[in-house]
């Protein structure tokens, strides 16, 4: 009897299905043929074939299990299919592999993006036929884009009656709110204490504040506040249930998609200034070397003082005069040891460069722009890390001292696969740079060496590009394994609970152990499969986010078509060279076939190009001058032609 196999298919290239499995090393993998009607991302059940020796294992999709796309979306094109001229939608997603037919659409509808549901599929080499259930305005469009690309995500602005309703309600009673949590013993008020945020200049949501104090004994203390959600969203009511089902804030060029209505978003949570709030607070005592002397958590009532973007933090630091100054002064000195240690016990500087647009009232992109790391922003950081470390450090020791295991949901980041990290030596040293590895095994600091090393050159961004895709994906699990990436043994997410559901469940958790409340072993089932289903959507809003800029920075490209741009080679192939261009981050292609100075062959195992009758290389990581050719917004592609190497 053959054996069969489950799990979620990826579709690639023009319709090549891959299936990991833990019985097999490598892929089991389905050609197009094989696919039947399955998706990419469907679960799907899988016969396996016969073996052919010297070939990977492949398989039959015998039927999907659950499909991963209710709704599709695309733009309506005119093609040929058996000679005849039809309607059909070409999906934004390039991994679905087809073109459905549309039978009852119009000459009017060509040229706009729509969302359709599959009416019937009864040949899967044949496409199936759909029918429109939404259009969405002129394919190209600002508007029409964003909301397609929101549409895909599964995500929504609008919230449901009972949501928005409920969140009224709430604003409408916070007075009386308020009063009663000013009367529980529990709760610690600091409104006497110096406190302030510290955000993007745009920020209207702020999650977090900080306050500071030199106490008697010469330590300093340093709160970091954090909304109090919980207070205000309850377990199992309507908001919190809508709350868990979006799982995320997500952030396009132009808009929030926020978890919570924007009444508690933006007002009643939000820790603004000159307001009194309530708060879910870590408190440090902090010795002069940012040693945690001792520790207090729990929920208290704040008065944020005052209200800095990043920017006029920056400047009172940097000027050493202005609002404030000896406290900043103090946190930044904290903040710089924190991230000093945090460093040498082997986190890793991931960080890289990320573009912003300036837009017209219409959408459009007018300027590209790098935004600026200030150093008051990696200070924010740096406290947020020791909130999240600490609250997951208190609650093992909680869980020793009573010798029991204690529920709660954890930030978590695997060891990196060694097949990955021997891949990423291969490619490293192919860049003339030393990593030292064993056996696929390699030490946070060997990459922290590495990262230093490639600092201020052309190849940066790419060697850290590479590195982060070598690692595993930090996930939420209430299963705590650690953190690779910041060499923490014990870390959550607590300090963001207005835009992440899984910082909300940690404030309830915390809460329930701090007064003695147990969690059962059902209950925490049920917490691991919501931090599933948290990680799940986490990844969803990151490719929503992605693909705003993507679109964005073709956009702003169109308008600059026959101009010369500094770029860094980021991908070889062999049908040509991938280039980023330096200003917008955007990648675009330079076919090998448009190179006319000589013929250029692919040499894969060194990553470059090589001219035969010249012997010109070029190779990942080159500065290049490009010329730009074309600028697709439907298929979000760019082409440029190669005028000359930097070297």
């Amino acid at each position: 009897m053959q054996k069969t196999i489950e799990g979620p298919i990826m579709v690639r290239g023009k319709g090549t299905g891959f299936l990991k499995h833990p019985d097999h090393e490598e892929d089991v993998v389905i050609e197009r043929e094989a696919l039947g009607f399955a998706f990419d991302g469907d679960l799907v059940e899988v016969t396996l074939k016969k073996k052919q020796a010297g070939k990977r294992q492949e398989g039959i999709v015998n039927h999907v299990i659950k499909p991963a796309h209710r709704e599709l979306i695309g733009n309506v094109v005119e093609d040929t299919v058996d000679g005849k001229k039809v309607l059909q939608v070409k999906l934004d997603n390039s991994r679905l592999h087809i073109k459905p037919i549309l039978p009852n659409a119009t000459p009017n509808d060509i040229g706009m993006k729509v969302v359709v549901e599959i009416e019937s599929w009864k040949t899967p080499t044949l496409p199936p036929l759909a029918k429109i259930v939404e259009t969405l305005g002129h394919a190209g469009d600002h508007e029409t884009e964003m909301q397609a690309i929101i549409r895909s995500g599964g995500f929504s602005k609008a919230f449901p009656e009972s949501v928005q309703e409920a969140a009224h309600k709430l604003y409408e009673n916070k007075e009386q709110i308020f009063a009663d949590a000013l009367k529980d013993p529990k709760r610690r008020d600091f409104r006497g204490v110096t406190t302030m945020t510290i955000d993007p200049h745009d920020a209207k949501d702020f999650d977090d504040a900080l306050s500071i104090q030199t106490l008697e004994n010469g330590n300093t203390e340093v709160g970091i506040h954090i909304a109090d959600v919980s207070h205000y969203v309850r377990e199992g009511e309507p908001l919190d249930q809508e709350a868990r089902e979006r799982g995320t804030s997500v952030y396009l060029v132009d808009r929030v998609i926020p978890m919570l209505p924007e009444v508690l978003s933006n007002d009643l949570c939000s820790l603004r200034p000159n307001e009194d709030r309530l708060a879910f607070s870590a408190v440090f005592e902090l010795d002069d070397d940012a040693r945690v002397v001792d520790a207090w958590y729990g929920q208290t009532i704040i008065h944020s003082d005052k209200r800095f973007s990043y920017e006029e933090a920056q400047q009172v630091l940097d000027t050493q005069s202005g609002e404030f100054l000896d406290e900043l002064n103090q946190m930044m000195k904290l903040g710089r040891i924190l991230r000093r240690k945090r460093y040498a016990n082997g986190a890793i500087a991931f960080e890289q460069p990320e573009v912003k647009f300036e837009l017209d009232e219409r959408g459009a992109p007018i300027r590209a722009f790098t935004k600026v790391r200030t150093e008051t922003m990696m200070m924010i950081e740096d406290f947020m890390l020791l909130a999240n470390r600490e609250v997951a450090t208190f609650i093992n020791k909680l869980a020793k001292s009573k010798n029991q295991e204690l529920a709660f949901v954890y930030r978590i980041h695997d060891v990196p696969n060694p097949d990955k990290i021997e891949e990423l030596a291969t490619f490293v040293h192919a860049l003339g740079h030393e990593f030292e590895t064993k056996k696929g095994y390699v030490k946070a600091t060997a990459i922290n060496e590495l990262l230093k090393e490639v600092e201020g050159k052309p190849e940066e961004n790419l060697i850290k590009t590479a590195s982060i895709r070598s690692m595993a994906k930090a996930v939420y699990s209430t299963k705590n394994i650690g953190h690779f990436g910041l060499a923490f043994k014990y870390y959550t997410h607590f300090t963001s609970p207005i835009r992440r559901y899984p910082d909300l469940m940690a404030h309830r958790m915390l809460r329930r152990h701090l007064d003695g409340s147990a969690i059962g072993q059902k209950e925490a089932a049920k917490f691991e499969q919501i931090s599933v289903k948290s990680s799940e959507r986490e990844m969803e809003a990151v490719s929503a986010e992605r693909d705003s800029i993507k679109f964005k920075q073709v956009e702003y490209l169109m308008n600059h078509i026959g101009e010369e741009f500094e770029g860094v080679i980021t991908g070889v192939t062999d049908w040509g060279i991938y280039v980023q261009e330096k200003n917008t981050l955007a990648d675009g292609m330079v076919r090998l076939s448009s190179i006319k100075s000589d013929y250029f062959e692919h040499e894969a195992s060194k990553y470059r190009i090589k001219g035969k009758k010249t012997g010109k290389v070029y190779r990942l990581g080159d500065e290049v001058r490009v010329k730009l050719l074309r600028a697709d917004k439907d298929e979000r592609q760019l082409d440029f032609e190669l005028l000359t190497s930097k070297k």
